[in-house]
């Protein structure tokens, strides 16, 4: 089956990216936050691949002008890594899949944002040896944690919710067979 995606259904994607990108002006701990989730939601459910792209980097790129810390390149590029894992899990309901997705974002964006510091991204500086690199990544385990947690629970929400309103009357995403 493929599906076919509507207007509404385009409207429903940007509407839960946009609430997603408000949610970072509210208190929370540190990492925690959407920024992943929307990323991977976005491309796995808009049908337009360089709308899947556009619509989550544009949402944080807007969020970002009202946040103290501003573009940081690495964040943007991790960003765009995981639209493109985003984009294998176009055709599935799975949550298992959406959950490994979820938790494979946290690792990317640890893994390329905590590098980039390490390079000297950020201001923070560690030594340019492989010592440095360790103690980079040892540093940010707290935020880690909290940026696992907080990607797996808005990417329950995104995903969860997108399924519910598609499944009610509001929204109307029509199944076609091959």
């Amino acid at each position: 089956m493929k599906k076919e995606f509507t207007i509404q259904s385009t409207l429903t994607v940007a509407t839960l990216i946009a609430i997603a990108a408000i949610t970072r002006f509210l208190p929370h701990p540190a990492n925690f936050t959407a920024i992943g989730a929307i990323a991977l939601f976005g491309s796995a459910r808009l049908n337009d691949k360089r709308l899947a792209f556009v619509l989550p980097i544009a949402a944080m790129l807007i969020s970002d002008l009202f946040i103290p810390f501003g573009f940081i390149p690495s964040v943007y590029f991790s960003f765009v890594l995981i639209a493109v894992l985003g984009l294998t899990l176009r055709n599935t309901k799975n949550p298992l899949f959406i959950g490994a997705g979820s938790i494979a974002s946290s690792l990317i964006f640890y893994i390329i944002t905590n590098f980039a510091v390490w390079m000297g991204d950020n201001g923070v500086m560690y030594s340019k040896g492989i010592d440095g690199l360790w103690m980079s990544y040892i540093a940010a385990i707290p935020f880690f944690w909290n940026g696992l947690a907080g990607d797996l629970f808005f990417t329950a929400v995104l995903f969860g919710a997108y399924e519910l309103i598609t499944r009610s009357s509001l929204v109307s995403v029509k199944v076609k067979s091959k």
